[in-house]
């Protein structure tokens, strides 16, 4: 049975809540949001699967309407407005005329990179944030739950200027794994890394880099923006701020982009959880944790009730208090089936990756944190001297089978009879 959304049991207790961007949930839970706009229907608001692109797309419209590329120029595919592209672009080089020829082009947004014609007022990023300043300037009187999902940083990289520009890209670090063989990894094709090779290359991938830390700062810019608001508005102080992401991006760490992997660029996020009257101003955790744990960390600080979920609050390791969880975190993914590890356990700074079938071809992985952060050993897999990590293998495993049978996983088996070695 499907269980209900903190936003529609905050909305049970009283709370007023709307959602701005992204949306990848089932659009019935959309039903509880109470967005002013006009495609709201019986005063309940309609989600497309995709979220509010078609809605950020129609004010676009409006604002900064559609042209045609001019020279040097092509049409970026998620906001049809002309963009200048970089060398990494899989267009660069080519006229918009070639382009629109191509009848089958249909390439995904990690392949497009380059500078947006649309002004820095108008982006996605600017029309999701004051979306949601709008929405705590209405709401500041009443209790409310109020999300936003920013596509950025995310593909296509496009930023506008200023910040397009405000990187060097010949002053960006390269990642220090870009040359790695990956001949001891699960992860040797992951990311169509042996066909794309161009995320390998150090003179084309500074480009990407420098987009991506300008989408960057564009957000942070903006998360400014909706915090001033909060001040502003006078209810920062009663207001519990959770900022996170569903995943990182590779930006050509072992010669790859995207996520869709265990590797620490792609699945370590950032969390900070800011409530004035309850979290002391500059508390860090020393544990692991993940995403689920928010929904039980938000009914607890806001006093809503018990409610079972596959996470902990996180307000006893926020308060320093002696508890086993955070010990060790797991994530799984199953998107690959066989082809790639499904399960990743990380503690005291190591980490493992397995399959969860016996038989899987899929090499076997083990790095140590600590002494090896880009992850660049393997001390499995075809090590020589793996034998020498077994134990630390099989404690690692044994917590793992202690994650699995606590949520009654039906790959308990799978990962208890493989053969780490």
């Amino acid at each position: 049975m499907t269980m209900k959304t903190f936003d529609e049991i905050l909305t049970e207790k009283g709370y007023h809540a709307e959602y701005y961007g992204k949306w990848h949930v089932l659009t019935s839970h959309a039903e509880v949001y109470k967005n002013p706009n006009k495609y709201a229907k019986n005063g309940k608001y309609i989600f497309k699967p995709q979220g509010q692109r078609h809605l950020y797309l129609d004010y676009l419209n409006e604002v900064f309407p559609r042209e045609e590329p001019k020279k040097g120029q092509l049409l970026d595919r998620f906001t049809k407005r002309p963009y200048t592209p970089d060398p990494l672009d899989i267009d660069y080089g080519k006229t918009y005329n070639d382009v629109k020829k191509e009848v089958k082009h249909r390439h995904s947004q990690p392949n497009y990179h380059g500078k947006s014609s649309i002004p820095k007022e108008h982006t996605i990023t600017a029309y999701y944030a004051n979306k949601t300043i709008d929405a705590i300037k209405r709401l500041k009187n009443k209790p409310f739950s109020i999300t936003t999902s920013f596509h950025f940083p995310h593909a296509p990289m496009i930023p506008s200027e200023p910040y397009y520009s405000m990187y060097d890209p010949d002053k960006m670090p390269i990642p220090s794994s870009i040359k790695d063989d990956m001949q001891n990894s699960p992860y040797i094709n992951a990311n169509g890394r042996n066909k794309l090779t161009v995320f390998a290359d150090e003179e084309k991938l500074k480009y990407m880099i420098s987009n991506y830390y300008g989408l960057i700062t564009e957000l942070d810019d903006w998360i400014g923006q909706i915090m001033k608001t909060l001040e502003d508005e006078g209810v920062a102080e009663h207001t519990m701020l959770i900022f996170t992401s569903d995943h990182g991006e590779m930006l050509g760490a072992h010669g790859m982009r995207e996520k869709n992997v265990f590797y620490e660029e792609s699945s370590h996020i950032p969390l900070m959880i800011k409530m004035p009257n309850e979290i002391k101003k500059e508390t860090t955790v020393n544990g692991y944790v993940s995403n689920i744990d928010l929904f039980a960390t938000i009914m607890d600080y806001l006093n809503i009730g018990n409610y079972n979920s596959d996470g902990e609050s996180l307000r006893d390791l926020i308060e320093h208090k002696q508890t086993n969880h955070g010990n060790y975190v797991v994530t799984e993914w199953d998107y690959r089936g066989p082809t790639s590890p499904n399960y990743m356990i990380v503690k005291n700074g190591w980490k493992l990756m397995v399959p969860y079938t016996k038989d899987s071809k899929v090499i076997n992985a083990m790095y140590h944190l600590t002494e090896d952060p880009h992850e660049m050993n393997n001390l499995l897999g075809k090590n020589p001297d793996r034998e020498k990590y077994k134990q630390k293998a099989e404690d690692l495993r044994t917590n793992l089978l202690e994650w699995l049978k606590k949520n009654k996983s039906k790959h308990y088996d799978g990962v208890s009879k493989r053969k780490l070695l």
